[in-house]
């Protein structure tokens, strides 16, 4: 699947309208997508008005000094995983101060993904805070470059839904 630099645009417009209508700031705690959910929020001018910060913790260093993820859940379940994601949107929330942080870890290939995670998991996680926080586990397909556009629509569009469902 194909996804044009114009639709993840308009998921991001989308995102950034509700986000400023609810007066709310989001962070963005990034690994495979390399701080590309930050560049589509921030494209648009004005968007200070919602976007908190990026952060791009692409190493599990990165991940364990910037958004405190326990070497616990790191070794154990490895940081394309649902208890690392939750615990980079607590890491996130706690260290920025933002109202809503998504998160996002997975193996965008081509190489590095085995029979338990193979290439195109991506783990995704969005809360408000560590108890309301939701994670969900996707599989992509295609190149490097289209797995990360599959993974930046949809934390795009899940953080938006989970606002929304929040009323």
């Amino acid at each position: 699947m194909s996804i044009s630099d114009d639709v993840l645009e308009e998921a991001a417009v989308a995102l950034g309208d509700l986000l400023r209508e609810r007066g709310l700031m989001i962070t963005t705690a990034e690994s495979c997508t390399g701080g590309w959910v930050a560049k589509a929020l921030t494209d648009r001018a004005g968007s200070s008005d919602y976007v908190h910060s990026g952060l791009v913790t692409y190493s599990n260093e990165a991940k364990r000094v910037l958004l405190e993820v326990t070497d616990k859940s790191l070794t154990e379940h490895g940081a394309v995983s649902e208890p690392v994601v939750r615990e980079m949107v607590a890491g996130a929330l706690a260290a920025t101060g933002a109202q809503v942080a998504v998160s996002i870890s997975g193996v965008a290939g081509p190489g590095g993904g085995s029979d338990e995670k193979p290439v195109g998991t991506v783990w995704f996680a969005w809360g408000r805070s560590p108890a309301d926080t939701e994670s969900v586990v996707e599989h992509f397909s295609g190149d490097r470059d289209a797995i990360r556009r599959q993974a930046v629509l949809f934390a795009l569009q899940g953080v938006r839904g989970f606002l929304q469902e929040q009323g």
